[in-house]
């Protein structure tokens, strides 16, 4: 008997969120979880990127610490290969901080309600 597993309906709702970030556009595990309805879980944000297969199409690079950081350490491989991933898309980096104001998906919009699925 084979076991099925399915994600949770949060990680499903988060998911489908990071799908709609834009090329070159970064956004913060804090507004995810807002747009999603999940407010103060930013973290569930991080979890269910962690969960996701090493070939998803899911751009879970896009998405960033709130002060503008790849939170993976610096030593880590996956820094390295979520900042190749960004600067490929355009985004860069100063003093390895990204610019919300130029980079930020959501910088100037109102976080109010969820995003449209």
């Amino acid at each position: 008997m084979s076991k099925s597993f399915s994600l949770p309906k949060s990680y499903e709702i988060i998911l489908e969120t990071v799908t709609k970030i834009p090329k070159g556009k970064v956004v913060t595990y804090g507004e995810i979880a807002r747009l999603c309805g999940l407010l103060g879980q930013a973290r569930l944000v991080g979890y269910a990127l962690h969960s996701l297969p090493s070939k998803s199409n899911v751009p879970w690079h896009r998405v960033i610490n709130s002060h503008g950081k790849i939170s993976f350490p610096r030593a880590n491989s996956v820094y390295n290969q979520q900042k190749r991933l960004l600067e490929k898309e355009g985004v860069y980096f100063r003093n390895d901080r990204i610019e919300f104001n130029k980079f930020g998906w959501l910088r100037g919009k109102s976080l109010g309600g969820k995003i449209k699925r």
